[in-house]
């Protein structure tokens, strides 16, 4: 991604509450950005407008996208014309950064693990036991090379609360898939690393996220388009309960948007249909016991 005066300028005026023209900001990020509530997109007539709905969301999500957008007044500051469109990040004006020169990678690439089990994998060729301590997690940043047992089912958890506390939800994953080896992953910061990997690999692969309808298309846009074999939802036998007393709240506030949604699946369509029929969604948190 180039980063240029003119987008940082567009981010800007989205932090400040405003509006923005969706052809001026295009991108696989900004669609990610859409489909995760933290932009609304809205239409007038043939015309298409982006607003963040929530400043401080808003603002983590960037510096979870690219570290440079941490602080866009800042790296505005950085940016100065030298005759290319909109001014590209130079290296003398770099001096806040402790860098001659601002890369375009990122400085952590990977993602994280957890598991409540002891899971023999390898890493860089050498064996290693992923068992992270309650109140901790691994950092995998050298993903190309993390390999995991064929058995070993992949579990993609969304929400970072829900990802921190596993093992207050063992009953659930144990009820849901009972017997198996569990690897957890969180796709945070987010990137395409997670998705590489999994791609890369013959696992499995099972999504924990919101039940409303936000949180499944992030799956099916995300996950199951690239594992069509491979990949499922986790739901629950308790589900349609659960929504039935959920929030409206939150179906009303992703609902426009993603009031077409269907799937292939026919586990994944029932539940559309059940979130559809009670107009509620619920929040995977509440699965969490303490």
């Amino acid at each position: 991604m180039k980063i240029t005066r003119s987008l940082i300028d567009k981010l800007i005026a989205l932090s400040n509450g405003e509006s923005l023209p969706a052809c001026r900001l295009t991108g696989e990020w900004v669609n990610e950005l859409v489909r995760d509530g933290i932009l609304v997109s809205s239409s007038r007539g043939s015309k298409r407008s982006l607003k963040a709905v929530d400043r401080e969301s808003f603002v983590k999500a960037l510096a979870r996208i690219d570290e440079r957008f941490a602080d866009l007044k800042k790296t505005r500051n950085l940016l100065m014309d030298d005759g290319s469109s909109g001014g590209a990040l130079r290296a003398s004006q770099a001096a806040d950064s402790g860098n001659s020169k601002l890369k375009m990678r990122r400085s952590f690439p990977g993602f994280l693990v957890n598991s409540y089990e002891a899971i023999d994998a390898q890493l860089n060729g050498r064996s290693c036991v992923i068992l992270p301590e309650e109140g901790s997690c691994v950092f995998v940043s050298d993903w190309e090379r993390f390999v995991i047992p064929s058995d070993v089912i992949v579990v993609g958890i969304e929400n970072p609360e829900n990802f921190r506390f596993i093992r207050q939800q063992r009953y659930l994953f144990e009820s849901c898939l009972p017997g198996k080896q569990l690897l957890f992953v969180s796709r945070y910061p987010q990137s395409c690393d997670l998705r590489n990997w999994l791609m890369g690999i013959g696992n499995p692969y099972v999504h924990f996220g919101d039940y409303d309808l936000a949180g499944i298309r992030i799956f099916i846009t995300e996950f199951h388009r690239y594992l069509p074999d491979r990949s499922s939802y986790l739901i629950p036998s308790d589900v349609e309960e659960r929504l039935r007393n959920g929030s409206t709240e939150r179906f009303q506030g992703n609902y426009y948007e993603n009031r077409h949604l269907s799937s292939d699946i026919p586990e994944l369509q029932a539940l559309i249909d059940l979130i559809m029929k009670y107009h509620k969604g619920y929040d995977q948190e509440g699965y969490i016991s303490f």
